[in-house]
């Protein structure tokens, strides 16, 4: 795996980042969910795993691997710089009380698309500053998937950090079918999903409506 590019982040497509939460798949194995999520129309997905220790983590990352680099479909980690690197994932992205942005990076060498999680538009000012490859906004809805998150920043927060950097910009935060057009409509290049993909009874069905939307909003509809 060799230095990301500037040409090669601009080929991501952040359209439909998956974050995946064990707890929320219903009893499936994640390699299940994740790969009819993807067969839907998810572009990214992001393992979250918060609560399993170092190794456990990874058997989780490299059991989903292998189906998305046949689908070409990037795979990011959450925190770890390390982790990232040993399973040679795609990215790893974030949050503001992870590690520091410019430390990651110096790890990364390079290797890692790097994304960050900003609260307020000077965070996102900062990030894009600091050398983040992209940066999402959260939360935009009140959500149950995260209780530590600050107030939620609503349509108008997303609007505003959009204007604020030319980085891409994903939303996430309460996400669903009824306001997903709207965030792409305000300028955010995707959206991120938790449990409208994880928890749906169908999470093929599920991505691909909400990848319908998306598109759709993206096109003015």
């Amino acid at each position: 795996m060799g230095p990301v590019s500037d040409s090669e982040n601009a080929r991501i497509d952040y359209s439909l980042y998956l974050v995946t939460d064990s707890g929320l798949a219903m009893g499936r194995p994640l390699p299940d969910v994740v790969r009819a999520a993807v067969e839907g129309g998810v572009t990214c997905v992001q393992v979250r795993e918060k609560d399993l220790p170092a190794r456990a983590y990874m058997e989780r990352l490299l059991a989903v691997r292998p189906l998305l680099r046949e689908r070409g479909v990037p795979l990011f980690v959450n925190d770890r710089v390390d982790i990232a690197l040993a399973v040679e994932a795609d990215g790893v992205h974030l949050g503001q009380t992870d590690m520091p942005l410019r430390m990651a990076r110096r790890i990364a060498a390079g290797r890692l698309i790097v994304g960050v999680s900003c609260e307020t538009v000077q965070d996102a000012v900062d990030a894009e500053r600091g050398g983040a490859d992209y940066v999402s906004v959260s939360p935009v809805f009140p959500t149950p998937t995260k209780t530590d998150t600050a107030p939620a920043l609503g349509i108008d927060g997303v609007r505003a950090i959009r204007g604020a950097v030319r980085l891409p910009v994903v939303a996430i935060g309460g996400i669903n079918g009824t306001n997903a057009g709207d965030i792409i409509r305000v300028g955010a290049d995707g959206i991120c999903v938790v449990s409208a993909v994880l928890s749906a009874p169908d999470p093929r069905d599920a991505a691909a409506a909400l990848r319908g939307i998306v598109e759709r909003a993206r096109h003015g509809a």
